[in-house]
């Protein structure tokens, strides 16, 4: 049962990974928005799934990076929502000290314990 979970969090993992890497490039290339002094990360998960006006479209049509956010699967409380499910760092923040803030450059399960291979769920 834990083995099945533990593939659930890194695919997971892997695919909102993934959809901050897609924002970034899109960024990157002038698809989206740019304002001074951002970094090119999305402000919060939800945009992923709300989708972003692509600059470079005549008719302004949405990007859209992610269908759903998925769930921590190791998230301990029922109550919340997909997106408060997980850890978020942003890129401000250092990788040993990982801190929300204006943008959301990486996230982690807030879980606590460890893998079968005996890393802690916060550092996968």
């Amino acid at each position: 049962m834990q083995r099945g979970k533990e593939q659930d969090l890194r695919r997971a993992l892997r695919e909102i990974r993934e959809a901050i890497d897609t924002h970034k490039q899109a960024w990157d290339d002038g698809r989206l928005q740019k304002r001074v002094g951002e970094s090119g990360y999305p402000k919060r998960l939800e945009d992923l799934v709300l989708g972003l006006e692509d600059q470079k479209s005549a008719k302004k049509e949405k990007i859209y990076f992610l269908r759903r956010i998925p769930r921590d699967p190791l998230a301990a409380d029922p109550n919340l929502t997909a997106p408060e499910s997980w850890g978020k760092r942003s890129y401000a923040s250092p990788p040993d000290d990982p801190k929300e803030g204006e943008d959301v450059f990486d996230v982690f399960s807030r879980a606590s314990g460890k893998g079968i291979n005996g890393r802690p769920y916060r550092e996968w």
